[in-house]
Order: C-alpha cells, then sequence, then structure tokens
C-alpha cells in the first residue's frame, strides 16, 4: 500500500509541477512586462534634466548679471566701509572673506540673484530678479530623487515576483500535504484488507478489520468481516464432517461385523424360549429372555452407528416451519406426557428449503433430548424466527443446563452426557441439518436450561 500511496503522490506532482513551472515562468513575465514601464526610469529622467536645467539657468543667469554688471547696465548699491556697522549680514559675511566678487541667492523663494564684489574694503552689490524660484525648484527636485530611492529600495519587480512565487508554491505545497493525507486514509485500509487476506490465507478465520468507515472502503472491510466469518463457519463444519467421515467408517465397520453375530444368536435364544414350556425351567426361561434383551440393545446400537454411517438421498424442498414444529410438539407430548410444551412461532409464515425427513428428525431428536433434560414437570419451548436471512428454530428446556466440558464436545460421536446415551444423536441430529445446507448451533436458554437453535436456508 505504500507503493500505490507514492504513486498517487508521484503522480499528483508529475501532473501539477509543469502546469504549476508553465503559471509562473507566464506570470512572472506579464510582471516584468507590467512593471517595466513604470514612472520609476521617466521619474529619474525628469529629475536628472531638471537638475541639469536649474543649473544651467543658475549659472547663465550669473554670467548675465556680471556681464550686466561690467557694463553699467545696472546700479550697484554701494555699502561703503566707514559706515560698516549697518550692513546687511549677507554684505557682511562676504566683507569678512578675502573673495573678490560672490553670487547669492536671495528673497524668500530665492527668486533674486545677488552679485558681490569687492573694492579695496568697500562692497558693491549687483541685484536682479529670476524668472524662475530657485528654491521651489531645488525642493522639487530633492523630492523627486528621495521619491526615487525609496522607490529602488522597495523593488516592486522584485517584490511582485516573490510574493507571487510564495504563495503558489504554499499553495502547491499544502495540496500535496492534503494529497498525503488522503492517500493515507485511502491506502490504510486497503492495507488492512491486504493483511486480512493474508490472515485468512494463512488460515486465521478469527482475523477482522476494524470498521469505522461508512463510505465504500467501510462497505468492503465489512463485507471481508462477513465473508472471514462465512468462512470460518464453513470450515467449521467440513472439519466436522471430516471428523464424522471417519467416525461413519468406523461405525459401517461395526455395524457389519456386529450384526454378523447379531442375527444367529437372537434366531438361537428366540428357539430356546420358544420351547421353554417343554423344559419348564424357570432359570432358562429368565437367561433366555435376558440374552434377547441384550441381543435388542446392541441391535438399537447398530441402527445407530448404522443410521451414523450412511448416507440418506437429501430431496430438499419448500417447507412450512411452522406446522413442521407444531407437527413434532404433538408427536413428542403422547410420549412425554407429564413435560409442558409450548411454542412461540414467528408472526409471518416461515419457508426453509431443506429435506424434510432430515428436518423431521433434527427436531425429533432435539425435542426429545430437552424432554428428558426438563424431566417430569419441566418446560420445553419451541421458537421460529428468521436470523440473518436463515430461518431459525430454537428448542429449549428447563433442565439443569450444560457444563463447560459438555459445551466443548457436545457434537462429538460417543460422547455422552446423558444416562444410558450413545453420544450419537446430537452428531446424527446436526449431520442433518449440515446436509439440508444449514447447522446447529448452542445459545443462551431462554428457560434456565439448554437451547439449541437450528438454522436451514430460507426458501
Amino acid at each position: 500500500m505504500n507503493r500505490l500511496r507514492n504513486r498517487l503522490i508521484l503522480l499528483y506532482v508529475a501532473a501539477t509541477m509543469p502546469p504549476l513551472l508553465v503559471t509562473a515562468w507566464a506570470a512572472l513575465s506579464l510582471l516584468e512586462h507590467s512593471l517595466a514601464f513604470n514612472a520609476t526610469q521617466e521619474l529619474d529622467a525628469v529629475s536628472k534634466s531638471l537638475e541639469k536645467t536649474g543649473r544651467e539657468f543658475y549659472f547663465g543667469a550669473r554670467q548675465s548679471l556680471k556681464e550686466d554688471a561690467a557694463a553699467g547696465r545696472i546700479q550697484p548699491v554701494h555699502f561703503i566701509f566707514d559706515r560698516r556697522g549697518g550692513w546687511p549680514a549677507t554684505v557682511s559675511d562676504f566683507a569678512a572673506t578675502s573673495e573678490p566678487e560672490r553670487f547669492a541667492l536671495s528673497g524668500d523663494r530665492g527668486d533674486r540673484l545677488d552679485y558681490f564684489v569687492r573694492h579695496g574694503q568697500d562692497v558693491w552689490l549687483y541685484s536682479q530678479p529670476l524668472r524662475v524660484p530657485m528654491n521651489q525648484l531645488h525642493d522639487e527636485y530633492r523630492q523627486a530623487r528621495s521619491l526615487l530611492e525609496t522607490t529602488q529600495l522597495r523593488d516592486l519587480r522584485r517584490g511582485f515576483a516573490f510574493t507571487y512565487l510564495l504563495v503558489a508554491v504554499a499553495a502547491w505545497v499544502l495540496t500535496l500535504a492534503g494529497l498525503i493525507y488522503w492517500t493515507h486514509r485511502i491506502s490504510r485500509p486497503i492495507q488492512q484488507l491486504t493483511t486480512g487476506l493474508s490472515q485468512v490465507a494463512a488460515g486465521n478465520f478469527d482475523y477482522r478489520v476494524e470498521e469505522r468507515r461508512d463510505d465504500e472502503v467501510g462497505t468492503a472491510i465489512r463485507a471481508f468481516n462477513r465473508m472471514t466469518e462465512q468462512l470460518r463457519d464453513s470450515r467449521n463444519r467440513l472439519v466436522y464432517l471430516a471428523r464424522l467421515e471417519s467416525w461413519q467408517q468406523l461405525a459401517r465397520k461395526m455395524a457389519h461385523e456386529i450384526k454378523n453375530s447379531l442375527t444367529p444368536i437372537r434366531l438361537t435364544m428366540e428357539e430356546i424360549a420358544a420351547r421353554r414350556a417343554e423344559n419348564d425351567s424357570e432359570f432358562l426361561s429368565q437367561a433366555t429372555q435376558i440374552v434377547v434383551d441384550e441381543v435388542l440393545s446392541l441391535e438399537r446400537r447398530v441402527r445407530a452407528f448404522s443410521e451414523l454411517g450412511g448416507e440418506p438421498a437429501v430431496s430438499p424442498k419448500p417447507l412450512d416451519v411452522n406446522a413442521l414444529l407444531e407437527d413434532r410438539v404433538s408427536l413428542l407430548k403422547s410420549a412425554h406426557p407429564d413435560v409442558n410444551y409450548s411454542t412461540r412461532l414467528a408472526g409471518e409464515p416461515l419457508a426453509a428449503y431443506a429435506d424434510e425427513d432430515l428436518v423431521k428428525g433434527v427436531l425429533t431428536n432435539l425435542l426429545e433430548n430437552a424432554a428428558q433434560a426438563a424431566a417430569p414437570g419441566g418446560v420445553v419451548l419451541g421458537v421460529t424466527a428468521k436470523v440473518n436471512g436463515s430461518v431459525a428454530i430454537e428448542i429449549h428446556d428447563s433442565g439443569p443446563g450444560l457444563n463447560a466440558q459438555a459445551r466443548k464436545t457436545l457434537f462429538e460421536p460417543t460422547i455422552s452426557f446423558k444416562r444410558g446415551g450413545m453420544g450419537l444423536g446430537l452428531s446424527i441430529a446436526r449431520k442433518g441439518a449440515l446436509l439440508s445446507g444449514g447447522d446447529i448451533q448452542l445459545v443462551e436458554g431462554e428457560l434456565g436450561g439448554a437451547a439449541f437453535r437450528v438454522l436451514l436456508p430460507a426458501a
């Protein structure tokens, strides 16, 4: 079963891996093409162009202001050294250096360009407005570069690709785990059934597979358990019939050997008894009577062995089980008037398919045994019912019941627990039930004594 599970897993991997790889490749390609044309590159280009344009504009404005100052087109503001205490901070900062000239942005938005020129200890300041606020231009450039750096750090294409692969692989692994779980659930009961079949093949008909499922596999397990139980019952029957066959051979041999001697003995003793009037000997009469009785007893034993060893022809037909039981009970009532016979028949007509003579013999034997066990004043109960698709006839008695030893060897030939019994009655009865396609089972008695159930196939 491990091979079956592994094959299912390999089949799943082989069936899902190529589509997964193709889907991943297609998705990553689409992501690559869709994210390649984002605003990052355009933003980078615009920011660099903005920086270049702003720098060129600034240096162009400086050159123009310097030329205008040199040509006298712009009048400067003179800051005299003697009046230095009233200079603006920007002028004072320039005067404190040794630079000959300096350019600086001024205004709230950096929209003016100042040109400082040193003349001895005096400072001349040239100034002109700019058409572009340089501070605003600088801030926009700084924001663009910051946004660009953040976008590059995030790397959207790599993030999307990694996320997609993670989700796809996780879904595939979860599906694989579910497949492994379900294959285990499927293969485990099949493995149990395989083990059960191996046990049955080895002769262990008591092996049972645990029933926990209600699906098709559970139905197969229940069918296997029923089959095993039926095989066990069939094996027990065959074993019993095989053992009975050996007793049958012994019975036929004994019957043949004893019968050859009984006939002349009986005839001779009957002749002696017929002539006792002439001899008028009381002792001779008693002796001959004893011999005749013993011979008759031997004949009964021979007939019993002959019946056990015989193979009667079986002619099954539909039988009314309720009527058959009532007929046997009525017959036995006259033979045992001190025993109370009663019946509890099934509410519906029950028909069995069996040999009528064999079934009558089985019921007569069981009812006779029940009457002897119940003793005068006891009770014998006959019950008919349908059990697991078979017709059942149960015989209960109020006798002392059976001990453990009797239960083990109940159907063994020549083993009897009754006084004067030969141990062949129940063996013959069970043989008749088996030949009819059924069996006899020992069941729990309702009256405190023994109880037997005759199972017959339903018509």
